[in-house]
């Protein structure tokens, strides 16, 4: 796990000179750990590395390797499955509904997302997210989450007319900036049950989304465990656990992100990811 002097932290990611750095983050100051490659090299345990900098002072980026492979998890929650269901004619997936996500489209909290030019607006998707500590190649589901470093929250903003044009998710699903992540690492020493946390979407303040991890399909150990026997996870790859129940294509009509819109995804012991919807002309 990470530690800071034997303490777990709640991490953050920044740039400085042009090398990405974590740091641990405390009343708004940002204590440095280590450069990314070395933290992810040594399973996250390290040592403070210097004095604490006012977050304010550094240029936040995902506390993440820009190698780091996203793995997405569709319909995993039973209220998404019966939408995907009405919606696409997409049946509960037997296993985990693996998608991949490009680390490039990962951003922080507060990041303006724009909308692409032949979208009517983006889809939201609240999800908990997990971080790898260290390769796993064939977990077993007994010792599975032993290899989650921490745990965060995710947005899986979603393009919902390039990912129904054909049965293949990829673009749909990694338009520009539409992976917000965050708004810190919690390593896993700090969550006291990841199967017990309350997920939550706010659209313009308004909750769309309201649910809770306990009510996954497939959990995060099964997950691995089904990941594990056909490609080796690396320290820093996430995985994003799937959405519950009232994405905006759910709604009739379909409601979905616009210029001007905010979107807020928070999960219970990490914290809230803020987005504001912008123009593609206003990048």
């Amino acid at each position: 796990m990470a530690t800071e002097k034997g303490k777990a932290v709640r991490v953050v990611g920044y740039l400085q000179d042009g090398v990405r750095y974590v740091g641990s983050l405390s009343n708004d100051k940002v204590t440095p750990l280590a450069t990314m490659e070395a933290f992810y090299r040594h399973g996250g345990v390290t040592e403070k590395a210097g004095a604490p900098i006012p977050v304010s002072d550094l240029e936040l980026v995902p506390f993440v390797p820009e190698t780091a492979r996203i793995f997405c998890v569709g319909i995993n929650y039973k209220a998404h499955a019966t939408e995907a269901k009405d919606i696409g004619g997409i049946d509960e997936p037997k296993f985990p509904m693996i998608f991949g996500r490009f680390a490039s489209t990962l951003v922080t909290d507060g990041t303006p997302v724009p909308v692409p030019p032949n979208e009517d607006g983006l889809d939201w998707e609240v999800e908990l997210a997990a971080v790898i500590k260290d390769d796993v190649w064939e977990a077993t589901e007994e010792n599975a989450v032993d290899h989650v470093l921490g745990y965060t929250a995710f947005n899986d903003l979603s393009a919902r007319r390039k990912q129904s044009d054909t049965i293949q998710f990829t673009l749909g699903k990694n338009a520009d900036r539409s992976g917000p992540i965050g708004p810190v690492l919690v390593t896993a020493d700090e969550v006291e049950d990841p199967t017990n946390l309350r997920v939550m979407t706010r659209v313009n303040g308004e909750t769309v989304q309201d649910s809770n991890t306990s009510l996954l399909i497939h959990s995060l150990a099964k997950i691995i465990t089904y990941i594990t026997d056909t490609v080796t996870l690396r320290a820093g790859d996430v995985i994003a656990t799937g959405t519950p129940g009232g994405v905006g294509m759910s709604f009739t009509p379909p409601r979905l992100l616009g210029p001007g819109d905010v979107v807020e995804v928070e999960v219970e012991a990490i914290g809230t990811i803020r987005t504001p919807i912008i123009s593609r002309a206003d990048l």
